[in-house]
């Protein structure tokens, strides 16, 4: 009687929540998902009834590549359901035209990094073989073996500048020395007539003669110093002639004279090219020297041009100034040494002409403050 009872209990099927009404296959295949398939209760549990009527479970005998416990998959959202429905719908056609949009946008991007280290590049290629023309042009020239492009009115304009700049350099030079050795011998009159002064006071026997000759050294020193701003005003208007209008116009000749060098080295290149066979290979070379001949052509008269006007009126501007600096310099030092102080300080006033005081450079305590 025991023993059936024992067989009855063994035989019950027993679940979680005490329901009978489904075997324990049906539960196990329930409580895993579907994608994983059915699994017989054989390869998960071994039930073995026990004397005590109670079912023992024993160790998993399922295959090794099967979780041990079920795991619930998740389920994709709608936005990713309908994004993947959407890409698995989509033909091949519309993938190859995506794919190729893409690599398209690619290069795009690459050549747009590109571009900058290119310019340069070619940049530097056009310097190198434009410098190599230049250099070898300059060296034909000086060896007597290439032909050199003159054009002699301007040229003859351009030498005698460069004669007359460095002719008013010296000038300067001169000027700048008579200035220095002029303030030096009014310092000694100012000091001559300081101790003539002195020596009046304490000679009386001897105080007319002192007298006199202190006045004359301090007369002879405030004449120097009008005449040493003339010849200041002199030589500072000489010097933005020379350094400054004249300058300006050799930096236009530096810069025709390097069109010239480059539109005579491009001209020789082509002259070579045309004396040489004519064939596929030759005549695209031929077609481009004769483009960069004709640039070069042109950028040359132009800079001609250019210094041709800069020369004419450098020329006016120079007359211009020289007369009026020349009948400063030539009254300042007549009036001087003939003693006519009136007409000195007249000359001064004339081309406005403002004497700086001795010692009026460094302002006062008061002024300063």
């Amino acid at each position: 009687m025991a023993d059936s009872h024992r067989s009855s209990a063994a035989e019950i099927p027993v679940t979680s929540n005490g329901d009978l009404d489904q075997s324990p296959e049906t539960v196990f295949q329930r409580d895993y998902p579907s994608g994983l398939g059915a699994l017989n209760l054989s390869d998960t549990l071994n039930f073995s009834p026990t004397s005590e009527g109670i079912i023992e479970s024993g160790a998993y005998k399922g295959s090794a590549s099967l979780p041990t416990s079920p795991v619930a998959p998740v389920a994709p959202s709608s936005a990713v359901a309908s994004r993947l429905a959407r890409s698995s719908s989509c033909s091949q056609a519309d993938k190859d035209a995506m794919q190729a949009q893409s690599t398209a946008g690619a290069m795009v991007l690459s050549d747009d990094l590109k571009n900058p280290a290119i310019e340069k590049l070619d940049l530097v290629r056009k310097w190198s073989i434009n410098t190599y023309k230049c250099t070898r042009q300059i060296l034909s020239e000086k060896m007597g073996r290439g032909s050199r492009t003159v054009d002699l009115e301007l040229e003859a304009q351009i030498e005698v500048l460069r004669d007359n700049k460095r002719k008013y350099q010296n000038v300067m030079r001169l000027a700048q020395t008579l200035a220095s050795q002029l303030s030096q011998m009014i310092k000694t009159q100012r000091q001559l007539g300081d101790a003539f002064a002195d020596l009046s006071l304490k000679s009386p026997e001897l105080h007319e003669e002192f007298g006199y000759n202190a006045e004359t050294q301090k007369l002879l020193s405030k004449n120097g110093d009008t005449l040493l701003g003339a010849i200041t005003f002199f030589i500072s208007s000489v010097n933005t002639l020379v350094d400054k209008t004249i300058e300006d116009t050799m930096i236009n000749i530096k810069q025709y004279e390097l069109a010239r060098v480059e539109y005579d080295a491009y001209r020789t290149d082509l002259e070579e090219l045309n004396l040489g066979p004519r064939d596929a290979t030759t005549l695209p070379k031929i077609e481009q020297a004769q483009q960069m001949f004709q640039v070069h052509r042109e950028k040359y008269e132009r800079m001609r041009n250019d210094v041709s006007i800069k020369l004419k009126f450098l020329e006016e501007n120079k007359v211009k100034v020289l007369h009026n600096q020349l009948i400063l310099f030539h009254n300042a030092i007549s009036a001087y040494y003939a003693g006519n102080q009136q007409q000195l300080e007249q000359t001064l006033k004339q081309f406005h002409i403002k004497l700086k005081i001795p010692g009026a450079d460094t302002p006062s305590w008061l002024e300063e403050h």
